[in-house]
């Protein structure tokens, strides 16, 4: 396969699908302070979900506007090192808009990036190749990735 080629087909040895319903739901954030990172998130504008303290353990959630997947931290909740969690995707339709809404909330947010493989032309969009990137107080990286035409193969059959 040459440099701009792109394939959405699996190997040859590729497994068959599962037919099970699996629905990535809730990802972990290791956070120093659990407190300043409500703070972040409830800037951000996501849906506050809970703050729930059962013992010694207390789950923050919130969840980015439409997403299926939430995230989660808090106390004994991981034990992986506050700032760990790296390059986590946020796909937006308008990647303009969601940086421009973003700053206007008072978070630092790089300049857009559109980083296109050899061979794709700029013909070829912004889509998948358009990026921005932003912090949470503890360094946990987020990616807002411009999504407007799905490769083929990207969408689950019935």
């Amino acid at each position: 396969m040459g440099s701009s080629d792109v394939t959405t087909a699996g190997s040859s040895d590729a497994v068959e699908p599962s037919t099970i319903d699996m629905a990535l739901e809730v990802v972990q954030l290791p956070v120093s302070d659990i407190d300043r990172a409500k703070a972040f998130y409830q800037r951000l504008g996501w849906r506050f979900d809970i703050d729930l303290v059962v013992g010694d353990l207390r789950t923050v959630q919130f969840t980015p506007p439409h997403s299926a997947c939430s995230i989660q931290f808090g106390r004994g909740r991981t034990k992986a090192e506050p700032g760990s969690a790296q390059g986590t995707y946020l796909v937006v339709s308008d990647l303009d808009a969601a940086r421009d809404d973003l700053v206007r909330r008072g978070v630092e947010v790089s300049e857009v990036s559109v980083q296109r493989p050899p061979g794709f032309e700029e013909s070829a969009g912004r889509s998948y190749f358009a990026t921005a990137m932003f912090s949470d107080p503890d360094g946990n990286s987020w990616v807002l990735q411009e999504v407007t035409n799905r490769l083929p193969g990207r969408e689950w059959s019935d």
